[in-house]
């Protein structure tokens, strides 16, 4: 698989997989154990974008980037990983005791312009966009898609300091600890836009294990008036849970639609829901 494509073709997959998540090519980071009580503590996570969900059947998930938060809320780069011709795996090491958030968040742009008369497109980064831009150019129009993929992993014993939020972008807020979760308990969330609580917000969740099952069995939620939500997973799995803002976003951008400038925003996180 060409790395350009595997790079700038993940923005489109992204925003297809938000828009219909039952049937869309998916991203996903899946760990091999959301808890881990081996003394010298070690997770892999495996990253790809697939038809059926977690199943690796289509290109890798370019991990470059990746952010881990550990147990005392630092923040550090995540080892190389590794890209094979359908997925990506980085072996993570979780040298304190506590719970991580292992992260990939990225900021790419599709846009157009008028150059000699001809509407161009492109796809990439917001500076290689700026680099890229004629002097001269017209009807210039750009979305800005801000991305967040990630999951949590805890060594031997919970803590709450990586759950922090950034307060950017479109996040989840655990209200109850993602690794303290069984099945058929409540779990409730919050999700931010830029640090602020974000209402009506429609989200779902998939479980994993769909081609034995031969449906999504896709659970649709949406916030309340403070963005948050709660609900119980009815059995123990890993799920996929998505967003994106806004949730019906529209065409892309063109030289005939849409404003000058324009946010989308995708989330997706992995979480486990134990046995009872």
């Amino acid at each position: 698989m060409h790395n350009s494509f595997i790079k700038h073709g993940v923005l489109a997959l992204i925003l297809a997989a938000t828009a219909g998540a039952a049937s869309a090519h998916r991203p996903w980071m899946l760990p091999t154990s959301t808890i881990v009580e081996n003394k010298e503590a070690w997770v892999t996570i495996d990253g790809a974008i697939s038809e059926g969900l977690f199943d690796v059947d289509h290109m890798p998930l370019r991990m470059d980037g990746t952010v881990v938060t550990g147990p005392d809320g630092s923040t550090a780069a995540a080892p190389a990983a590794v890209m094979g011709k359908m997925r990506s795996s980085i072996d993570l090491p979780l040298p304190k005791d506590g719970t991580y958030r292992i992260a990939l968040v990225s900021n790419n742009v599709m846009g157009s312009y008028k150059a000699g008369g001809e509407v161009k497109r492109f796809r990439g980064s917001e500076a290689d966009f700026a680099r890229q831009l004629p002097a001269g150019a017209e009807e210039v129009r750009k979305t800005i898609t801000h991305q967040r993929i990630e999951t949590f992993v805890t060594a031997h014993k919970t803590n709450d300091a990586a759950l922090k939020p950034t307060n950017t972008g479109l996040e989840m807020v655990p209200l109850t600890h993602p690794n303290d979760l069984r099945a058929n308990e409540t779990m409730r969330v919050r999700f931010l836009l830029d640090g602020k609580p974000l209402p009506n917000l429609p989200f779902s969740l998939v479980p994993g294990g769909v081609r034995y099952r031969g449906v999504a069995g896709e659970i649709r939620l949406t916030t309340d008036a403070k963005g948050e939500a709660s609900f119980k997973l009815p059995a123990a799995n890993m799920y996929w849970m998505n967003a994106a803002y806004p949730p019906n976003p529209g065409k892309g951008p063109g030289p005939d639609n849409g404003p000058a400038e324009s946010h989308r925003y995708a989330y997706t996180a992995t979480l486990e829901a134990l046995p009872e």
